[in-house]
């Protein structure tokens, strides 16, 4: 039997939830929308926040709420040359790129750090001074992509407001701090792949008061823009069974970490102080990565090139100046890894690991 490569993980509980919603006929933003907002205010901390249809719409109220002085309508190009700019990942998501045009604003792509699927400080700030307005850069949003995390602290002390997208990151930990509470506002998406899903939809949250008043000053957000609450339902068992599946994906992380160590491909290296969510199981491929899917789809087990849907940055048209990106792009390989495998998939997937060419 096929073991796919990604599973969202919805159970009985899940399904019954929805169909609790659907029964009552009550399926737009309401109830369980503010039950939510309530459960993940216990959970995170924090000062508050809104529940949204999607994490495109928390990153446009995002940068909203920042006020960041927009460009001439988005047409100066990726270089930042003219207008507002704001530092991303190269590896971000693409949808990043669509809400800045949508803003005004241009995107700025940073490499990764040497060894890491994150930026750092310092390729943020050879991204900016490279640029060829290096004070037109008002903000950094960090990715913690496939649920990394970098130095928030450097990021942070940069001194540009920080947009922290924590929707793979959930769970993860930085010196014993949680993913999503660095930022001066925070995206925790609820897509069918982040870390909690609820099929669609976002969290967009500050953990501090001053950043708090700021997001309580924006008007009455239009139904069609807030989470509906068939999917505030869904997020609500995922919250609460969070720490259940985290175990569970510990546990086969483990199994894999000590096949990949007998096979010639690399893991990445955690960075200090640091505890993964294992949202994913990436491997740096020492050989082509079309082989180890061909390999791996003979013995019924999918394996997905970590970004491929990236359309910026790393994949676009400046990857020549984001070396450490580009590569990731063509050499990260992702495993299944989900808490739904059963013992016999987990012992399958961990010899292909060992075993791959």
């Amino acid at each position: 039997m096929k073991i796919a490569c990604y599973s969202p993980g919805i159970k009985r509980k899940e399904m019954d939830a929805v169909l609790t919603v659907m029964v009552d006929e009550k399926i737009g933003p309401g109830e369980q929308a503010r039950s939510l907002l309530a459960l993940a205010k216990e959970k995170i901390g924090f000062e508050y926040a809104m529940s949204l249809r999607s994490p495109a719409v928390a990153l446009y109220i995002a940068l909203k709420a920042l006020d960041l002085q927009s460009g001439a309508n988005g047409a100066c190009g990726t270089s930042g040359a003219c207008g507002t700019s704001v530092a991303v990942s190269a590896l971000s998501p693409s949808y990043y790129a669509a809400v800045l045009e949508a803003l005004g604003l241009v995107p700025l792509y940073c490499d990764t750090a040497p060894g890491s699927v994150c930026i750092s400080a310092e390729t943020v700030r050879a991204a900016i001074e490279s640029s060829a307005n290096p004070a037109n850069c008002r903000c950094v949003i960090v990715s913690e992509t496939l649920g990394m995390m970098p130095d928030m602290p450097a990021l942070v002390e940069m001194g540009l407001p920080v947009i922290e997208d924590a929707s793979l990151a959930y769970g993860s930990t930085l010196a014993e701090k949680a993913a999503g509470s660095f930022g001066v506002l925070t995206i925790l998406g609820l897509e069918e792949r982040d870390m909690l899903t609820a099929g669609g939809g976002a969290l967009l949250f500050a953990m501090d008061k001053r950043a708090a008043s700021v997001l309580r000053g924006i008007s009455t957000i239009p139904p069609e823009l807030a989470l509906s609450d068939m999917n505030a339902a869904m997020a609500i068992v995922q919250l609460r069974e969070a720490a259940k599946n985290a175990l569970r994906r510990k546990e086969i992380a483990e199994a894999y970490t000590r096949a990949a160590l007998q096979s010639r491909h690399k893991l990445f290296a955690a960075p200090e102080n640091f505890e993964y969510n294992n949202y994913a199981f990436p491997l740096l491929l020492e050989t082509g990565v079309k082989d180890v899917q061909a390999y791996a789809k003979r013995k019924e087990i999918e394996v997905e090139l970590a970004f491929a849907g990236i359309t910026g940055g790393a994949n676009g048209d400046g990857a020549n100046s984001l070396p450490e990106s580009a590569s990731l792009s063509m050499r990260t390989a992702l495993f299944p890894i989900y808490p739904r495998l059963s013992g016999k998939d987990i012992e399958r997937v961990a010899k292909l690991i060992q075993s791959l060419p």
